[in-house]
């Protein structure tokens, strides 16, 4: 992996829209079933909204009825950092990007086999590069 990204806030600002600002860089989440990507079903490589680092794949996207992208794996364990979460009065894994501190969502232990793992992701935070035929 390469340097760490690190830029002010007014630079994040700058190159990202005020949902995905807010997302990624204030660790909002977005509204159930609001998202571009929950229910999408292309095949490619979802990465970073912020530095643009792939995250997850379509392989390994599942229908979580969540309203949010849910993934049961990472595309390398070293993409995602998971941070204990005890906002809003629960415990939970924060799920962030290695590369640029990005807030993408929580990881849950509810998912399907092989892992048993949801990966619980805003839309906000991804962007979806689609593979060509």
């Amino acid at each position: 992996m390469t340097d760490k990204i690190i830029k002010t806030p007014e630079q994040w600002q700058q190159s990202l829209t005020d949902e995905q600002f807010r997302v990624t860089r204030q660790a909002h989440t977005e509204r159930p079933f609001t998202g571009i990507y929950w229910d999408e079903t292309s095949a490619g490589s979802y990465r970073c909204i912020c530095c643009k680092t792939p995250l997850f794949s379509s392989e390994t996207k599942f229908d979580a009825g969540c309203g949010w992208p849910s993934f049961y794996a990472s595309v390398d364990k070293a993409a995602v950092l998971e941070k204990r979460d005890i906002s809003h009065g629960m415990v939970r894994t924060e799920v962030v990007c290695a590369q640029c501190d990005a807030h993408l969502g929580h990881l849950f232990d509810d998912g399907p086999e092989p892992s048993g793992l949801r990966y619980c992701i805003n839309s906000a935070s991804l962007d979806l590069a689609k593979e060509t035929l």
